[in-house]
């Protein structure tokens, strides 16, 4: 299942869906089913970066308020 991948993985998997989509040799029913399975892999990134970002926000914060003056 998606969820299960790492991020490097959903986005290696992702490079090779693009590749296969672009390069036009997909039937119309393989194109679809790429599509929607790397919609998929787009949102886990997706999400996974948010994730990580949020995470990265709290840590300076935190660093921020580690260093701040105390009164």
């Amino acid at each position: 299942m998606t969820e299960d991948l790492s991020f490097e993985e959903a986005r290696k998997e992702l490079e090779r869906i693009v590749a296969q989509l672009e390069s036009g040799e997909a039937s119309l029913e393989n194109a679809v089913a790429l599509w929607e399975r790397g919609e998929g892999l787009y949102r886990l990134c997706l999400g996974k970066l948010d994730s990580a970002q949020g995470k990265i926000e709290e840590l300076g914060a935190r660093a921020r308020a580690a260093k701040a003056p105390q009164s």
